[in-house]
């Protein structure tokens, strides 16, 4: 045998050795650091391998790491008609006038038969209620030249005449006023007397 077929059957021996050595090393993995990798453990479930552990968890700033979360505070409902620690507002009714006092619609006609002026009539009678301006009369009718209030009683016709003075004139349940209108001093003696003469 020469020495070319001599170096050549070493070199194809030195290979198949090394090509032996890579695949069938029964040696561990190294990783890089030294750090030997020995895969998850047998007796490891998937579940626990791919969960972090609650103690892995981040707590929130702030927060005891043994506290448990703060629930939100939580407003009860409303309690319902008829549920006891719930006073219940009964309905408002609207006054009504007096037995034997005229109407607010008595009144007016008779400024009418009287020739009297009265200009613009509006029904406003929603102003007595809580719905309107809270007056607490019965009636109310409005026109341009003066206003006619029944009250239920004479207490509060004659409270609601003392708040406005000298625009008002009173006479048992019913108020005429003349705030914001033009009606002259003489003028308004005439509502006034036609007023009195319905008792």
């Amino acid at each position: 045998m020469t020495s070319a077929s001599r170096t050549r059957v070493v070199a194809a021996l030195l290979l198949l050795a090394t090509a032996l050595a890579g695949c069938g090393s029964d040696e561990p993995d190294e990783r890089p650091g030294g750090a030997e990798w020995t895969g998850p453990s047998a007796s490891a479930s998937p579940t626990q391998s791919a969960t972090p552990s609650a103690s892995a968890t981040p707590a929130a700033p702030g927060a005891s790491p043994s506290a448990p979360p703060r629930a939100g505070r939580m407003t009860p409902p409303p309690a319902g008609p008829g549920e006891p620690g719930r006073a219940s507002t009964p309905p408002f009714v609207m006054p009504t006038r007096s037995a034997g006092a005229p109407s607010a619609r008595q009144v007016v006609d008779a400024f009418r038969a009287a020739k009297l002026p009265v200009p613009n009539l509006r029904d406003r009678s929603v102003d007595c209620g809580p719905d309107g301006a809270g007056l607490g009369c019965a009636e109310l009718l409005v026109t341009d030249a003066v206003s006619v209030y029944v009250f239920p009683d004479e207490a509060s016709a004659t409270n609601r005449t003392d708040m406005w003075g000298d625009d008002a004139y009173r006479d048992g349940t019913v108020v005429l006023s003349y705030l914001d209108t033009s009606t002259s001093a003489a003028q308004r003696k005439r509502y006034d007397a036609v007023l009195a003469g319905l008792r």
